[in-house]
């Protein structure tokens, strides 16, 4: 995997989510919504990476093989621009905490319509959406 095949993905995972929210299918909406933004934040970690650089620790490592967005934002070293940005913008905040309120165990979950169309849009919102504002860094 590299870069350009996790921003691909995150953009065939948005589209797919999209398509089920039309189709009703919430549960599958919103856990797609949740890998948009996991491929997202592994393009951010992968554009960090150098060809010939020696691997980071393996402690390092073992942090991009999560599906947990709140590590993964930190392993992409964001976590910082994301607090001051959000302070700036109250709609990114409350869009990154919809958003962390998913993880991949909600596969076993039910969810509302209400609850996907949240999340789509925390994910999808055109001004303040978490993936447009990841796109600025990956």
């Amino acid at each position: 995997m590299n870069r350009e095949t996790f921003q691909e993905l995150a953009l065939i995972r948005l589209k797919e989510s999209e398509a089920l929210l039309e189709e009703g299918c919430w549960d599958g909406a919103y856990y797609l919504c949740g890998y948009v933004i996991e491929c997202a934040l592994k393009a951010c970690i992968s554009k960090k990476t150098k060809e010939h650089d020696f691997p980071p620790p393996r402690s390092t490592i073992e942090k991009y093989y999560t599906h947990n967005l709140k590590l993964l934002m930190e392993s992409a070293g964001l976590d910082v621009k994301l607090k001051s940005d959000m302070k700036r913008n109250r709609e990114l905040e409350i869009n990154w905490y919809t958003t962390i309120a998913w993880n991949e165990s909600c596969r076993y979950e039910r969810r509302s319509e209400s609850e996907a169309k949240d999340l789509y849009l925390a994910v999808n919102d055109p001004n303040n959406g978490v993936l447009k504002w990841l796109r600025q860094h990956w």
